[in-house]
């Protein structure tokens, strides 16, 4: 017997639902409803928290093959929570455009902030401001995502991070403003690099 029939099992014989085992364990039903149809394992410290709730060793709960998977599973989850974290730091980093002197503000004079700029519109300048504060919100949110246990939320994150990146560098480049630019591609291709990773490891 596998380890989703196992907890199925065990679950039933004490007449509890997904959701209160789930409150037992001090998990997300989702989590419960995962390990019940394989597809997936609980952490090593989840299979403690079962084996003490329902008082069976470890040994009895899952197979030595099914340990090497979980602990597999668990090292690509923590893989993916730290890359949304550097990603969403990634993004909340850009607020630094609106501090830095990397705009340009005419061919002979100095880069100045993006509130110093004075040879565009008003429009312009406002535009920047609000794709650099979605892109800090989004990465605010994908930090605190990453601590929780939402892998689809993380990626959602992860791909407006993107998105919002390639908007970013465009707009930069469109505007001709070369240094903010370069920044934001620079962001973009590191986000790049530790979304490919991911997908590597994860195989």
């Amino acid at each position: 017997m596998e380890f989703n029939e196992k907890l199925q099992e065990l679950r039933k014989s004490k007449g509890l639902t997904q959701e209160e085992l789930a409150k037992e364990l001090y998990v997300s039903r989702t989590a419960i409803s995962k390990w019940e149809s394989g597809r997936g394992y609980p952490n090593i410290d989840s299979l403690k928290e079962i084996s003490r709730y329902f008082s069976v060793s470890i040994d009895e709960l899952i197979c030595p093959d099914e340990i090497i998977t979980a602990a597999e599973n668990e090292k690509h989850e923590t893989i993916k929570k730290y890359i949304a974290l550097i990603c969403g730091l990634l993004d909340i980093l850009t607020v630094l455009l609106l501090f830095l002197p990397v705009f340009g503000n005419g061919e002979n004079e100095a880069a100045v902030t993006l509130f110093g700029i004075s040879n565009i519109s008003l429009w312009i300048i406002i535009v920047y401001a609000a794709v650099i504060g979605i892109t800090v919100i989004n990465g605010i949110c994908a930090v605190v995502i990453s601590h929780l246990d939402r892998p689809l939320w993380n990626r959602h994150r992860l791909i407006t991070g993107v998105v919002l990146s390639v908007i970013t560098v465009f707009l930069f480049i469109v505007t001709r403003q070369p240094y903010a630019g370069i920044m934001c591609f620079t962001i973009l291709i590191v986000k790049g690099i530790l979304m490919i990773y991911d997908r590597t490891t994860g195989k």
